[in-house]
């Protein structure tokens, strides 16, 4: 029998209707972003699975490899990595599956960059990326289980709120993930 833990966490929808006026800062001098244009499915896991394990990021893990290969394989879902002095520092996914609008599906650091300084200038390349794009709209959604800084620098970016939803999760106990006591439901 599969266990699980209830987690109850509140949704923000957010949505950008035209480019920011501002130029964003730019990225230190030691970081470069990564496009990978075939990201296996290991690699993808090593990032998503680092990156989101303080943040109740489960969803993911649940997908089969098949699944998730079909996915990373998909000509309109792109994948960029933050290194910087070589080593990935974080990463961001972009879903261009409902064009013209693109969905920042994925954002974050790597545990280590955190706190670093880079978080809103990577975040900024990521808003900057799309734009370039010509599109008509950009969407990402965060969560209470996110972390404390994510939704006001989304808001800083240019992002607005659309809307807040109340969700309950089944996190299944057999990914082994850290559920924070605050968000048990």
């Amino acid at each position: 029998m599969d266990t699980s833990t209830r987690v109850g966490v509140t949704v923000s929808f957010l949505r950008m209707d035209r480019a920011p006026a501002e130029p964003g800062p730019s990225l230190p001098l030691d970081c470069q972003v990564v496009r990978v244009s075939a990201c296996s499915v290991a690699f993808y896991r090593y990032l998503y699975n680092t990156v989101g394990a303080e943040y109740v990021w489960w969803l993911r893990r649940t997908v089969s490899d098949a699944d998730l290969a079909a996915l990373l394989g998909d000509p309109l879902v792109a994948i960029h990595v933050l290194y910087r002095r070589g080593e990935p520092a974080g990463f961001f996914e972009l879903d261009a599956r409902y064009w013209p609008d693109v969905n920042l599906s994925y954002f974050g650091l790597m545990p280590w960059a955190v706190g670093s300084g880079v978080g809103f200038a990577f975040l900024r390349h990521a808003v900057d990326a799309v734009w370039r794009q010509g599109v008509r709209g950009m969407t990402v959604n965060t969560c209470t289980a996110d972390h404390p800084r994510a939704l006001p620098a989304y808001l800083r970016a240019g992002f607005r709120m659309v809307r807040q939803v109340r969700e309950l999760w089944d996190v299944p106990d057999r990914l082994g993930m850290r559920i924070p006591e605050a968000l048990r439901a």
